[in-house]
């Protein structure tokens, strides 16, 4: 019988890169026609008026104008004024 517990792998996976996922503007803030807005992963931020929705749920200006965020029927909107 063996002493002590057999050795094996120990090795852990190399860690991934972040996905840089998150708002790239703030409220207020000037935006000019194809601007990326915020970065996720499913609907957090809802498209508002001026604002696309990407394939890969990224919001986008539409439009040149400044940035609103609103809370709207438990939905958060982000909209170019």
């Amino acid at each position: 019988m063996a002493k002590t517990k057999a050795g094996g792998k120990t090795r852990q996976k190399p860690a991934r890169a972040g996905k840089r996922l998150g708002l790239k503007v703030s409220s207020g803030q000037t935006v000019s026609i194809g601007a990326i807005l915020i970065r996720q992963r499913g609907t957090v931020y809802h498209p508002g008026d001026g604002v696309g929705l990407g394939r890969d749920h990224t919001l986008f200006a539409l439009r040149q104008g400044a940035v609103k965020f609103k809370d709207k029927l438990g939905k958060k909107l982000v909209y170019i004024s």
